[in-house]
């Protein structure tokens, strides 16, 4: 198949439209068009459903997958053979936000030679944008096995229920207990967000499902800014809370307690050769930031 067509397909499905598509790949959205419906033709199936945004059929995602996989492929055979002119392949990889605020940087920094192309979704369903063939690689709080791929334990990160002084006065005056939290404002990254659900649950058996009341806003870092100042309490990693607990500026609301969650590093085993660099310096940043797994954690 012709690589560019795959890019275009590729392109059409992650931007969305034709127009945005064609400016990425520096071609008019007519000549974009013309490359899709060749290669629409030749596999004999609609391969984008026309909408807004466009989004590729699974048939699609099957050959965007394809398309991702060569391409790492072949920046990683450029790599051994400097004579072969390549430009940075991109590396499309599924990262929860908390990961990115407090220790997954480092690990991209220590791989040159590469763009990243970086979706943020919550580590409890990262694992479906792999297997749609969305992404290369994704960091997920999910074991596996996942057919065709392999998965590396990382260990935990490590979560803290946190919340001013202030706002403790004003909403727990007799101590932050789960019935108290449950009535009082909490902060919630997305729908997808459950770790405010799930440590009220192991603090005092409050089913998960129990609707609490609480902000959104899918932010790492105005989660932080956000119990500073006193809007609400939720669950930030330890890396970003620990100075300001020390400090006396938020309260650990269970300390000894704290929710770890397990971190995985899953990949298509096809590729695992031409990110193993990745890999590596992702298992270095994790073992010098992540805690080891516990029994408890999850």
């Amino acid at each position: 198949m012709d690589p560019s067509q795959l890019a275009a397909l590729a392109a059409i499905h992650r931007r969305g439209s034709f127009d945005l598509a064609a400016a990425d790949l520096h071609v008019t959205p007519s000549a974009l068009s013309q490359r899709l419906k060749a290669l629409e033709e030749a596999t004999g199936t609609l391969l984008i459903r026309r909408a807004r945004p466009c989004t590729a059929t699974d048939t699609g995602l099957r050959l965007i997958r394809h398309f991702d996989t060569l391409t790492l492929l072949e920046t990683d055979l450029a790599r051994d053979l400097p004579n072969l002119q390549q430009a940075p392949g991109t590396l499309r990889i599924a990262v929860n936000a908390d990961s990115l605020a407090t220790w997954i940087i480092p690990a991209l920094a220590a791989t040159p030679g590469y763009l990243f192309d970086l979706v943020i979704d919550d580590q409890d369903t990262s694992q479906h944008l792999l297997t749609r063939g969305e992404v290369v690689a994704a960091i997920t709080a999910h074991p596996g096995p996942l057919q065709g791929c392999d998965t590396i334990p990382l260990g935990a990160l490590r979560y803290r229920a946190t919340a001013s002084p202030a706002f403790l006065s004003r909403w727990a005056p007799d101590g932050p207990t789960p019935d108290a939290l449950s009535r009082a404002p909490s902060l919630t990254f997305s729908e997808k967000d459950r770790l405010q659900a799930r440590w009220l649950f192991r603090q005092g058996g409050l089913p998960e499902t129990r609707s609490i009341p609480t902000h959104r806003m899918a932010s790492s870092q105005a989660f932080v800014d956000a119990c500073l100042a006193g809007l609400g309490w939720g669950m930030n990693p330890d890396l970003s809370v620990r100075d300001h607990i020390t400090a006396g500026r938020l309260m650990d609301l269970s300390p000894g307690q704290p929710l770890d969650t397990l971190l995985y590093w899953q990949f298509a085993r096809l590729t695992a050769p031409a990110l193993a660099p990745l890999t590596a310096a992702i298992r270095r940043a994790a073992a010098d930031c992540l805690v080891p797994a516990t029994a408890g954690a999850g």
